[in-house]
């Protein structure tokens, strides 16, 4: 008996500590407001992911924050000071996601955005350590439309670009890669994501007489520029950038948005990519998660972002419970550690390879370019 006591005390504290063990999962998401359809795919994937991992039950706490900065930040201190939540996942935009980096870094919280800004992780330092993404880096979008437009004949380019983060970031990195293919930036406008009207750009756009004009918006504001520029003839090439590959911006942008290219995560053409595609299978196997809850033809590249993101968690969290028990400042450190320590990672976008200098981890695997045709996505091989 007094051989047996100790190993049933060890048993009982053992089971003390798992009933109270699980990994909570805190996410902020934008599922009303402007990125309401960038973030409602986002919420819904939220479901599909896994319940344990590891052996653990993970608890998802799920706050809409509306599109707006405030919001988000709110919702992620409250995630943190009254969930206890191990890990962060969210905004759906990018000024939101800037905007949580200081609470999450604070609080030394790993934190995994869904937005596609390269600055949420760059320049590396103390705050950014602590913070990860899933969406493609602007730069490496803004060369794959550079190369296509040079190898399309386009010598001249209009640029109109949301008034925040966003748009900042693409008129930067896309300035570097047109200059790479010695294409010229001829005009570049701002409009706001609520703005209702953009004549006044679109008519500086058009003086400007480009051969091409790339929106660097998001979700269903970035279809006004365009069908603007549509309405008072311009017949010039369009591009627009991989925040746009929705459903909904296929819906508002109408005929309007016919014939525009863009980059996008193979996801997005899945079924069309050949079957020697690096992707393939791992970006229809979200294909078929989402569509069995959700109904065919209802899956968004901002919902990959999303099960990427799972996909990240999933791979780290077992290593983190080899070193400390979840709910503690030990697994958070150590979740962040294999976060960053994430190799070969297939998921609905790329291949995921961190490194203590990259925290998105994805090659040009995760990008293709992309026609509309008739409403539809059509793969440009």
């Amino acid at each position: 008996m007094t051989f047996f006591k100790p190993l049933l005390i060890a048993a009982l504290c053992a089971t003390a500590l798992s009933a109270w063990a699980d990994v909570n999962v805190g996410v902020t998401i934008s599922a009303t407001g402007p990125a309401a359809s960038l973030g409602i795919p986002e919420k819904n994937t939220i479901s599909l992911m896994p319940k344990t991992i590891g052996g653990q039950k993970i608890n998802y706490i799920v706050l809409d924050d509306a599109s707006d900065t405030t919001a988000a930040v709110n919702n992620t201190r409250k995630l943190i000071a009254e969930n206890k939540v191990d890990v962060i996942l969210g905004s759906t935009t990018t000024p939101a996601s800037l905007a949580m980096i200081d609470v999450a870094s604070e609080a030394q919280t790993p934190m995994i955005s869904v937005a596609a800004s390269a600055r949420i992780i760059e320049p590396m330092d103390a705050k950014k350590k602590w913070v990860f993404k899933t969406p493609q880096n602007d730069i490496m979008m803004s060369l794959a439309i550079a190369e296509h437009m040079a190898a399309n004949g386009v010598k001249t380019v209009g640029f109109i670009g949301f008034s925040d983060a966003y748009g900042e970031g693409w008129s930067q990195e896309f300035a570097k890669a047109a200059e790479l293919k010695k294409i010229k930036i001829v005009a570049n406008e701002r409009y706001a994501r609520s703005d209702t009207s953009v004549t006044g750009q679109a008519l500086k756009l058009m003086s400007a007489k480009p051969d091409a004009v790339l929106v660097a918006g998001s979700g269903t504001p970035a279809a006004l520029p365009q069908k603007t520029l549509k309405e008072r003839g311009y017949t010039g090439k369009m591009y627009q950038t991989h925040g746009v590959a929705n459903a909904d911006f296929l819906r508002v942008g109408g005929k309007d948005v016919d014939g525009t290219f863009l980059p996008a995560g193979p996801v997005l053409v899945a079924d069309q990519l050949p079957a020697s595609n690096p992707v393939k299978k791992s970006a229809l196997a979200y294909v078929a998660a989402y569509e069995a809850a959700y109904g065919k033809g209802t899956v968004s590249t901002f919902g990959a972002h999303a099960w990427d993101a799972g996909l990240l968690m999933s791979s780290a969290v077992p290593v983190a419970l080899k070193k400390a028990q979840p709910g503690t400042p030990e697994f958070r450190a150590a979740l962040r550690d294999a976060l960053e320590q994430t190799k070969d990672v297939s998921g609905a976008h790329g291949v995921f390879n961190m490194t203590a200098a990259d925290h998105l981890g994805l090659d040009q695997r995760a990008r293709v370019m992309v026609k509309i045709e008739n409403g539809a996505w059509k793969y440009q091989p």
